[in-house]
């Protein structure tokens, strides 16, 4: 039986996702990197994400399916779990075989064999720039790569939100006072250790948000006090002297033996800062990740203006700068989170909204204005 798309958006999107890919796998050969992904056609592309889209609004027993779709053959996959049979690639067989797949790591292995595409079996390993549909709730699917260094989150190509879609744009980086947390998530070359501190940002950025609580996290230099003056005192819960669970983990000398434990270490340590951010206030920590406070209230410093307008970037295709007054970006937590970067030029705030927005907020020295950069897109 041969399965014939339907949803607009993947015939839509399909072309230009085939010609992001083929861009960066041709950047990788040149560049003499090894182990990479075939290409999928845009065919392959948007029956891929037909299927998954399809499948993401069913349920099973009650639940809605969370799956990885990679395109790749077995023999690339390292120790792939295999199928004595294989499974066609539709909405049915992808909603029954879900639950059994959907925690984090695990693909299902998707190849093509006489122009019909397959269900080969699972696999905890792909290839560098390996074409990946995440179906992340109901009608919402992640078009994603592996980074080709290192650890951490996989690179984010395009979102698709029912007939919505946004193509992730990474000449953003090119604008000056672009924070670092955004460059790592859009530069595909940069390395990303789990020693990294701007990866451990990012991994503190994707806790945040999968709480669902909404939270806000400061970021202040180490060893200065000037923060506490944008603070509505008493601080109900400061921390004295500062934690430091997380930022010791990270001086850590690590033997290649002992690696994967001290990654579990460090979800461990980032979990459990990341979750101080759904109490009611701003969590504070320092740039070397000290827990210094939360549930902080922030105010107006002493002698500071009213914050008003900003920019505002969101990484996509049709989202570059733009000015605009502080108090439309989102609700009081965003609002207070601008005014306190308005008032401390030399710290950085992270604020997540129970809708699942994300958004960065930083100092343009160049443009003398708070910016913020909403990276939700980036984080799925």
């Amino acid at each position: 039986m041969i399965y014939n798309p339907t949803y607009r958006a993947a015939h839509t999107v399909a072309a230009e996702v085939e010609a992001i890919f083929a861009g960066y796998l041709n950047s990788a050969r040149e560049s003499g990197e090894e182990d990479l992904a075939p290409l999928p056609s845009s065919i392959i592309i948007e029956t891929i994400i037909d299927a998954a889209f399809w499948a993401s609004i069913r349920k099973e027993e009650g639940h809605s399916p969370k799956i990885s779709l990679a395109f790749l053959p077995p023999v690339q996959a390292g120790n792939p779990l295999l199928f004595r049979q294989r499974l066609p690639l539709s909405p049915n067989a992808l909603v029954k075989i879900a639950p059994g797949i959907e925690r984090a790591g695990i693909h299902l292995g998707i190849w093509q064999e006489e122009d019909e595409l397959y269900i080969w079996g699972t696999t905890t390993s792909i290839p560098n720039f390996c074409f990946v549909v995440d179906v992340s709730e109901p009608a919402l699917l992640v078009i994603k790569h592996r980074r080709i260094y290192g650890f951490g989150k996989f690179t984010n190509i395009a979102v698709l939100k029912g007939d919505q879609i946004k193509i992730v744009e990474g000449n953003i980086t090119k604008l000056p006072d672009c924070p670092p947390i955004l460059l790592s998530l859009l530069d595909l070359t940069a390395p990303s250790y789990w020693n990294d501190t701007v990866n451990v940002m990012i991994q503190l950025a994707v806790s945040m948000r999968s709480h669902q609580r909404g939270g806000t996290l400061l970021v202040v230099p180490n060893g200065s006090g000037n923060w506490l003056q944008s603070i509505i005192k008493p601080v109900q819960y400061g921390i004295q002297p500062s934690f430091c669970g997380l930022s010791n983990l990270l001086r850590q000398e690590r033997k290649e033996a002992s690696q994967i434990f001290w990654q579990t270490a460090l979800r461990r340590e980032v979990e459990h800062l990341a979750g101080l951010t759904a109490v009611d206030g701003a969590t504070v920590i320092t740039d070397e990740f000290e827990l210094l406070a939360f549930g902080a209230k922030i105010g107006r410093a002493k002698g500071k203006d009213l914050i008003e307008d900003i920019s505002f970037v969101e990484p996509i295709a049709g989202g570059g700068a733009v000015s605009m007054h502080a108090a439309k970006v989102g609700g009081t937590r965003h609002l207070s989170a601008a005014q306190f970067v308005h008032d401390q030029n030399d710290a950085m705030a992270m604020v997540a909204s129970q809708d699942g927005h994300f958004t960065i907020y930083s100092w343009a020295a160049s443009q003398q204005r708070v910016q913020a950069h909403r990276i939700d897109t980036l984080l799925l």
